[in-house]
């Protein structure tokens, strides 16, 4: 039957799917029986010269990990053993083909499975066919995103289909979304007429008046035209159909209904063992010929063994229409069939329980410890908590909501601490409702009051002997503190539980706590230890997170760039994309200080893009914050201030400090680069207004010399020197190089005539690592030079400055010291845009891997792309550069610090 009423729609869809320009591919929206799966199919039968890979969700088989992944992949499995050795490992985990414990990485099996697709669409363009995604097991959901977000240099397309109101990670993995309408009233009539052309005319009009347009309901409701007048006028369309094909059902044999039923509630679809266990209710063998009525009423096709329903709408009618016992009997001969497939055995006898029975429960736990995904091993539990007995109930809904979280599943997260929370909790059970309920973006949405509540729970738990628990809720409330402002109070509280845990000092995680919780009056302490640790880089990348978060706060910036370069390798060999972005932005921030944003830029950009796959908008919030900042230090006005807005959005729909605070260091930088000095101090001094919300007590002193330049320029000496009277206590309290770095260049400013000496002390200072700040006391004193007509002098700081700030990629700054020299009497040569300039940061990124020796495929690892994709943007990246070699690659990038 042809498409009614879609040939505008199927047009588009060709247009949509088949654009070189941008294969990615398509999202089809719409109710139930509006012509999804119509569409699709119309789309495969023409799409000749293409290869296509198909896969579906179904209700049954939601709380199996990775099924729908394995049916997409199963024709690819000879290609399997190719894979690099980590990729392999963990598809063959995800898929039961290996006997490794643990859960595979989602994402390390999402660039396996981009690798087979990439690999076979060399040979073959590609359609990825996706029906229901909204059904889809969590684990294939988030692989087939994390494709879908890849894949646009590729020859590759998706096509998914989704019901209205459902959602699905797909739905924002950057697909094309096209919603499917009610056909038009000529179609709709069109339609019926050949669907079912000996309709009477009062029943035709009554069909077409209760389809409303729906492709099925037209078909369905004019089989079932008898039963019409039994069907409420307010009837949703879902359930108008269900009650067509009930009908339909009802009207079947005895045992073809207790068949088709079984096969309803089967999660695995096989003909043999749905006769088996029909068999089983009914006491006798069944022969195929069984299900003939079933399928001749066009409620089941019979596929290789398999039983189809004609639409999920079948499937769910069938079940709601049987009564309980109806429905548990039928549960109960599945799992009597499947005594050798244990897990879905499970699942089976859980949905066959009338009441509790903890044996089934305990049977559950056993599926969730072997669930190779998160979401499936919570699903298991949270229905052990329901089938089990209720003492055990609060833990099995914590630990479920617990693998929520570490899933990403919010909604399912929240739901189940809800659920907990209505029970009698037992003292480290309330410790976790309470960490798990604001366990996502760091608690920055909650009201900072609650930072106390937090330090109050922790000193209880840490009081019943639980130091575990204590420290995972010590480190929640230290979090809150970076991103909101608790007061010294709740601060000194929260010190006071540290450091009353009987916790080794050097544990990494007591470390971090302390630097976010008290920077500055535990500064010193924290750097001795970092210092004495770098070596040690490289061993856990979770402890070299930790490390780098903790460096951060102090002011080492450079030690900071060295431990989250040191965490990512390693998060992302282990596909534990969800902390790389978190590290990323903390490299990318401490480097764009350092001076080094030609490595910083693709690193932020990269931190952005992650942390918008994983859903944390804050950290890519401060990820976005810092690209500001690079392109004001670049010179880039235009783009600084978009960036910076985009930024702002984020972090004032929450109050996120860090956020708000790198943006008015952009916005000052990008003013103080244009000469307006004035605007940059209003930008750069609302770090220190505690009334702001830019306002960070932790971070604003590392912002000392970039308020100096501004406040000198505009002639605010005597605020300058008020603040500088505000912030000399902490730091003879903290050995913050950033602090020190800051005050030595603030007090060399102000020195007037004598400041030659200051200078002197500042440039006599170790600034390894710290080329930024090197350049600037270079230029500032050259400045004073000239001032003091000691010209001839002036020149060679001067120089130096510049030829930095010609390396770094200050474009602003450059032009200053270039100005400078020129009223020194020395002429400059011209800038030519530098490498940043040329590539943009996903470019950058790859050219730097490329330059290092790394082949496409490792890049393509490193970065969680296709190595084919990485040979495209080569390709693309040697012309802009002039080279047409890795080996001429190498000479125009030169590794540098700071990179893995």
């Amino acid at each position: 039957m042809s498409l009614f009423g879609r040939d505008t729609e199927r047009k588009e869809l060709d247009a949509l799917l088949f654009d070189p320009r941008d294969r990615t591919g398509v999202l089809i929206e719409g109710e139930p029986g509006i012509g999804k799966s119509a569409l699709v199919e119309e789309t495969v039968a023409a799409a000749a010269s293409v290869r296509v890979l198909r896969t579906a969700g179904t209700e049954a088989e939601r709380h199996f990990g990775y099924a729908g992944l394995h049916r997409l992949l199963y024709p690819l499995r000879a290609a399997f053993a190719g894979l690099p050795a980590r990729q392999y490992d963990a598809l063959a985990c995800a898929f039961g083909l290996s006997d490794a414990e643990g859960e595979p990485s989602v994402h390390l099996v999402g660039l396996a499975a981009l690798t087979l697709l990439s690999d076979a669409a060399a040979e073959q363009a590609l359609l990825v066919v996706a029906e229901d995604v909204h059904w889809l097991d969590s684990a294939s959901a988030q692989v087939l995103a994390f494709l879908a977000r890849r894949i646009h240099t590729e020859p590759i397309t998706v096509l998914a289909t989704v019901r209205d109101g459902a959602t699905s990670p797909l739905a924002a993995a950057g697909l094309t979304p096209m919603r499917l309408t009610a056909l038009s009233a000529a179609h709709a009539t069109a339609l019926l007429g050949v669907a079912a052309p000996r309709l009477s005319a009062p029943v035709r009009e009554r069909v077409l008046a209760e389809a409303d347009g729906n492709p099925l309901a037209l078909i369905e409701l004019a089989t079932s035209a008898a039963d019409l007048a039994e069907l409420p006028a307010t009837l949703p369309m879902t359930d108008r159909l269900r009650r067509a094909f009930a009908a339909r059902a009802q009207a079947l044999p005895g045992p073809a209904a207790t068949a088709l039923l079984v096969a309803a509630l089967d999660d695995g679809g096989a003909r043999s063992e749905i006769l088996a266990a029909a068999g089983l209710l009914l006491g006798r063998d069944l022969s195929p010929d069984v299900l003939a009525p079933a399928v001749e009423a066009r409620l089941i096709a019979l596929v290789s063994g398999t039983v189809v329903f004609r639409h999920p709408l079948i499937r769910s009618a069938l079940a709601a229409t049987a009564t309980a016992e109806e429905r548990g009997r039928a549960h109960r001969a599945l799992a009597e069939i499947l005594r050798d497939a244990p897990d879905r055995r499970a699942w089976q006898r859980a949905a066959g329980v009338a009441g509790h029975d903890e044996e089934v429960a305990r049977e559950l736990e056993e599926v969730a410890g072997r669930a190779r995904h998160r979401g499936a091993a919570a699903a298991a539990l949270e229905r052990a908590a329901v089938v089990g007995s209720a003492g055990h109930r609060a833990d099995r809904l914590l630990r479920a909501a617990e693998l929520a979280v570490d899933s990403g599943s919010r909604d399912t997260a929240e739901r189940l601490v809800r659920t907990a929370r209505t029970l009698e909790l037992t003292p480290p059970q309330d410790a976790t409702a309470h960490r798990l309920l604001s366990g996502f973006d760091d608690g920055v949405r909650e009201d900072p009051s609650r930072i106390g509540d937090l330090a109050e729970l922790a000193a209880r738990v840490a009081a019943d002997g639980h130091d575990d628990a204590a420290l995972r809720i010590l480190w929640g409330a230290a979090m809150r503190c970076f991103w909101s402002e608790p007061g010294p109070e709740v601060r000194r509280a929260l010190l006071a539980v540290v450091e009353g845990l009987p916790v080794a000092k050097d544990d990494p995680r007591r470390v971090a706590i302390t630097a976010y919780v008290a920077p500055v009056e535990c500064g010193t302490t924290v750097l001795g230890y970092l210092r004495g640790q770098i070596s040690a880089t490289g061993r856990d990348p979770e402890v070299d997170r930790f490390l780098g978060s903790a460096a951060l706060q102090v002011g080492a910036f450079d030690l900071a760039a060295r431990y989250a370069a040191a965490a990512a390798p390693g998060l992302r060999a282990t596909g534990r994309l969800g902390l790389l972005p978190r590290a990323l932005a903390v490299q990318a921030w401490c480097l764009t200080r350092l001076g080094d944003v030609i490595t910083a830029e693709p690193i932020a950009a990269e931190a952005e893009a992650l942390a918008d796959e994983t859903g944390q908008p804050f950290m890519g919030g401060l990820a976005v914050a810092v690209r500001a900042e690079i392109a004001a230090l670049r010179g880039n006005r235009e783009r600084a201030a978009t960036l910076a807005t985009d930024a702002e959005r984020i972090g004032l729909a929450s109050g996120a400090r860090p956020v708000l605070a790198t943006v008015a260091l952009a916005r000052g930088l990008a003013a103080l680069g244009e000469g307006r000095a004035d605007d940059a101090y209003t930008d750069l001094a609302r770090m220190h207004d505690p009334a702001d919300p830019a306002h960070t007590p932790a971070l604003r002193a590392y912002f000392l010399a970039d308020l100096a330049d501004a406040a000198v320029r505009s002639g605010r000496t005597e605020a300058l020197r008020n603040l500088l009277d505000t912030v000399t206590p902490a730091a003879a309290r903290t050995g913050s190089p950033a602090l020190h770095i800051g005050l030595r260049y603030a007090r060399a400013l102000l020195a007037g005539e004598t400041a030659g000496d200051r200078f002197a002390e500042v440039l006599a200072a170790d600034l390894t690592g710290w080329p930024a700040e090197r350049a600037r006391a270079h230029l500032a004193y050259g400045e004073w030079l000239r001032r003091q007509r000691r010209v001839v002098d002036s020149r060679n700081p001067l120089r130096t400055a510049r030829e930095t700030f010609d390396a770094l990629g200050f474009t602003a700054w450059s032009e200053r010291a270039r100005l400078e020299l020129r009223g020194a009497g020395e002429a400059s040569p011209e800038r030519g845009p530098d490498i940043g300039e040329r590539l943009t940061p996903h470019e950058l990124a790859i050219a730097r891997l490329a330059a290092q020796g790394l082949t496409n495929r490792e890049i393509g690892q490193r970065l969680y792309l296709s190595h084919r994709t990485v040979s495209t943007h080569l390709h693309r990246i040697f012309p802009k550069l002039g080279v047409s070699s890795r080996t001429e690659l190498a000479a125009v990038l030169p590794a540098a610090p700071g990179t893995e």
